[in-house]
């Protein structure tokens, strides 16, 4: 039995998009999150580490497609580390939304925005000011900050208590606010995972493209590639559903095909890998 008999997206684009990949590997494109999707989520996001088939997974994977690559809110190298990319040959990480690019072992990235420097320094006090319960803190990404609140007594009642307010400093100087899953990040305008994927695969030249993400920063890929499906490349939307609970409904709507968080990713792209090398 082949992969599309095994994997079934649900959607007539996401079997069409799988079809491109399978059959002109050659022009095609893996591009994965990291955190939720590769690597489990974790309470201290130091500490997080890809799934342990995730190398052998894309070591497969790179040996015959296109390109494959990272997209992820982390700085690019930090990112690289935890995945242990540096043992898949070829794979690019694209940090920070696009505004670092890590490849062969080098980040190349433009100068940090200064509103990020500003934002770092008065965020304690905006916190403060807010009422932020005990159990928030504040992660430095270098190009941007990032308040979670997944170590709360009430993570979800926090997130809505500092919203309003962390919006508030990131407009006052020059930034925006990426929502996530008991997070919120503030970061320069403009950079996001969907401008970041359009430019990789049109710098590739790629024809078919499988993408997989797990939080509400994916929506911003998912979006660039249902609008690339009206150019004529072919997708394959995937979301990676939190184990033991309830996937980002906003991307489980859009996705060809759920899978079961990181575990679900890894197995999806060993199956892939190995359709491929077989033919």
């Amino acid at each position: 039995m082949g992969l599309e008999e095994m994997v079934v997206p649900a959607t007539g684009a996401g079997r069409d998009g799988l079809r491109a990949i399978l059959t002109s590997p050659g022009d095609a494109v893996v591009a994965l999150d990291f955190d939720g999707t590769l690597a489990p989520i974790v309470a201290d996001p130091s500490r997080a580490r890809a799934h342990p088939g995730a190398v052998a997974a894309l070591r497969g994977l790179a040996s015959v497609l296109g390109a494959v690559v990272v997209v992820t809110g982390r700085p690019a190298g930090l990112a690289a580390e935890y995945g242990g990319f540096a043992a898949v040959p070829g794979l690019v990480v694209l940090g920070h939304y696009g505004a670092e690019r890590w490849e062969a072992g080098v980040v190349t990235a433009p100068e940090v925005h200064p509103g990020v420097g500003r934002v770092r320094a008065a965020l304690p006090g905006v916190l403060a000011r807010a009422g932020a319960p005990e159990g928030t803190w504040v992660e430095d990404k270098g190009r941007s900050v990032a308040v979670h609140t997944r170590r709360t007594g009430a993570p979800e009642r926090a997130l809505e208590l500092l919203r309003a307010p962390v919006g508030e400093l990131a407009a006052e100087h020059g930034l925006v606010v990426e929502p996530g899953r008991l997070v919120l990040e503030l970061r320069p305008p403009g950079v996001d995972k969907g401008a970041a994927l359009t430019g990789f695969l049109r710098e590739r030249g790629a024809r078919s493209v499988l993408y997989a993400g797990d939080d509400l920063g994916d929506v911003a890929a998912f979006a660039a590639v249902e609008k690339l499906r009206g150019e004529g490349l072919a997708g394959l939307l995937v979301c990676a559903g939190a184990v033991g609970d309830a996937p980002v409904r906003e991307l489980a709507d859009r996705a060809d095909l759920v899978v079961d968080g990181p575990e679900g990713v890894v197995a999806l792209l060993t199956a892939l890998g190995e359709e491929l090398r077989a033919r």
